[in-house]
């Protein structure tokens, strides 16, 4: 079908870009949220007039940008990205178009100026695609200015390169960057082939796609037609089909069998090639041998010191791990004590709570005792006929025993003489009786029993103390250690955050560094977080792969490590490409902070390895810059030579006018 056609682009964009795709098919059914018209990745706007010029625009525009959301405005931008990147985790791009149009922006040079180098077009001509769009790329890849040649361009390139003066220029396999050295005003050039294109190959002809529909709806008619004897045809094709699988294994077999045959006389025929090669070449064993010899022995001496080395840090491992077993072990003992003695305090707390009820009790009882022998007492007073204040005459007194509890005992209660008359005695016996029944339910083993509970009671409070004095002291202890080594790296971790927050402080942006954990007593979930904000209408974040984009990424990375070196001391640093991803702005403040910092006093050596820097970028004195040349047209290493470059150049320099 003709819709296939057009869907070939979203096909090829889902298969490599996954995450993209599944933000297009989003965008089409939420475009009711955004205010402005949002416009889906270039390289499904953009459409080409002849496909053949597709690996043109593909080489030129950055597959970064081919596969970026074009906005309008800023904030449905924030929009898009807050629900596609921070909710769905996606990776995608965004990109705004410029406020001002750049689209019919007339270029600097006339086309017709430049047919005679062999010049067909400007890159804007050879596609069609939105206003926004097109203003887009128009702002940040110039394709109003970057012209396009043939191979009769290429012939006269250096002609092209030293009158024209255009900075960028595509011939018909190639393409050509011209660059001016800030410092000897000389024109440098380099050239790259053209890669094949992936995206841009399908164009649609809307013309042509009206006229398709009508054939379409011809064919459909006669497809009806048709379809009624194909019904006949389909029985016939089925038996001729079954047939034609039948040759088409024979034919299998017969091709394997061929392609064994081919294999072995290739074999044959190697191997020939290898005998005759091993009759001609001779050599000289004994002097094979020699060498063989000495580098064995070399090889002997380099084992030797390697395993002189390899037993010093066996030794020294050994050590270590010697002391790390001792470490384990005192903490082992430490904690079986700490345990032991957490469980003899539980002990003891419920011993003593059972012994103070016991005690509890055992005074209740000496109390409604004590009561009663008061009561008694003051019966006894009123029958002696004796007032508050009058004591019993000494012969006639009679001292009640004291209970052994550590109080003191009742008041001395007297008796008086038995009476002469028989009825007074019998009603004192009978008194006396009633006195004596009242003292049955004292049991002295209750006493003995309450003086022991007593004294046990004493002990368990003594060693209560005694335990938790030794258990204050291994809280202390552990307390101390605790503050000798997570004081001085929350200082530390302080310091890396302030140097952090203040780089980016320098780039209008937001971030910092903490030391994180849900619970100071897992020491082993401690760990560094990194938050950061990149627009001032969003929060702070963590910094995670799916909600910062690879750019934003390097920065941080970048600035952390800035941030540590001037705590952590090392003898060199290297930093492999950490510019590519960024846009200019962030990569050009990135490599002014990586030059004034490698470059101050004391500090380590840098290694900044990278394909490629913007211009008018920042220099120190205390620099070395090393440029790696190579390609198809380089001199050979034989014929390099630095005093000829170095009289070229004097020449050069004398022969150009003042």
């Amino acid at each position: 079908r003709f819709d296939n056609l057009m869907n070939q682009k979203e096909d090829k964009l889902r298969q490599r870009y996954r995450d993209t795709y599944d933000a297009v098919l989003w965008l089409r059914n939420n475009r009711d949220k955004f205010k402005q018209r949002v416009y889906e990745p270039i390289m499904l706007t953009i459409n080409m007039k002849d496909n053949k010029n597709a690996k043109y625009i593909e080489n030129h525009i950055s597959s970064n940008d081919l596969r970026a959301f074009v906005f309008e405005s800023q904030e449905d931008m924030e929009v898009f990205l807050k629900e596609i990147r921070d909710n769905k985790k996606l990776r995608v791009n965004a990109v705004i178009a410029p406020k001002s149009s750049y689209a019919d922006k007339a270029p600097s040079r006339s086309l017709n100026e430049l047919k005679q180098y062999g010049f067909f077009s400007y890159l804007r001509e050879l596609f069609d695609a939105p206003d926004p769009v097109m203003s887009f790329l128009c702002c940040h890849y110039h394709i109003h200015e970057v012209p396009v040649g043939t191979e009769r361009t290429r012939e006269r390139i250096e002609r092209v390169i030293q009158e024209t003066r255009l900075k960028q220029i595509y011939t018909a396999e190639e393409k050509y960057v011209v660059k001016t050295s800030i410092y000897s005003n000389k024109v440098i050039s380099s050239n790259t082939s053209l890669k094949v294109a992936q995206f841009l190959t399908v164009t649609v002809d809307l013309e042509q796609r009206r006229h398709l529909e009508e054939q379409l709806k011809e064919i459909n008619r006669k497809l009806q037609a048709v379809e009624a004897g194909l019904i006949a045809l389909y029985e016939r094709n089925k038996h001729l089909e079954h047939k034609d699988n039948e040759l088409r294994q024979k034919k299998k077999e017969l091709l394997e069998r061929k392609t064994k045959k081919r294999q072995l006389e290739q074999k044959i025929s190697s191997k020939l090639g290898s005998l005759k090669l091993m009759e001609q070449d001779v050599c000289n064993l004994e002097e094979e041998e020699r060498k063989a010899s000495t580098k064995i022995r070399e090889i002997n001496v380099q084992k030797a010191k390697l395993v002189t080395e390899l037993t010093n840090f066996v030794k020294i491992c050994t050590s270590l791990h010697i002391q790390k077993v001792d470490l384990i072990l005192q903490n082992t003992t430490v904690i079986s004590e700490k345990n032991k003695l957490e469980s003899d305090y539980m002990a003891a707390s419920s011993q003593l709570r059972l012994t103070e009820q016991h005690f509890i009790e055992l005074d209740e009882s000496r109390q409604r005792l004590l009561q009663k022998c008061k009561e008694l007492m003051k019966r006894a007073r009123q029958v002696c006929n004796l007032g508050a204040e009058q004591t019993v005459p000494q012969e006639y007194q009679t001292q009640v025993p004291t209970i052994p509890n550590g109080h003191n005992s009742s008041p001395p209660m007297a008796f008086q003489d038995l009476p002469n008359t028989l009825d007074e005695i019998d009603a004192l016996l009978t008194e006396e009786r009633s006195r004596a029944s009242c003292f049955t339910g004292l049991n002295p083993t209750v006493v003995q029993e309450y003086t022991k509970r007593e004294e046990e009671i004493e002990q368990l409070t003594e060693e209560l103390k005694i335990k938790k004095v030794e258990l204050e002291k291994y809280r202390e202890s552990i307390s101390q250690v605790k503050e000798r080594w997570l004081n001085p790296l929350k200082e530390l971790v302080e310091k890396i955050n302030e140097k952090f927050s203040n780089f980016f402080s320098s780039m209008q942006c937001a971030g910092e560094v903490d030391l994180h954990t849900e619970n100071e007593e897992d020491y082993d979930k401690y760990g560094i977080r990194i938050r950061v904000k990149f627009r001032s209408s969003t929060q702070l974040h963590e910094l995670t792969p799916h909600h910062q984009s690879g750019g934003e990424r390097s920065v941080s990375t970048m600035l952390y490590l800035m941030a540590l070196q001037e705590l952590n001391r090392c003898p060199f640093r290297v930093v492999d490409e950490i510019n590519q991803g960024m846009d200019p702005i962030n990569e050009r403040r990135v490599f002014e902070m990586v030059v004034n910092t490698a470059c101050k006093e004391n500090t380590s050596q840098y290694f900044f390895i990278t394909p490629k820097l913007l211009q008018n970028l920042p220099y120190s004195d205390k620099m070395t810059v090393l440029f790696v040349y190579n390609g198809p047209h380089m001199l050979e290493p034989n014929r390099w030579n630095l005093k000829a470059f170095q009289r070229r150049r004097r020449r050069i320099t004398f022969t150009q006018p003042s």
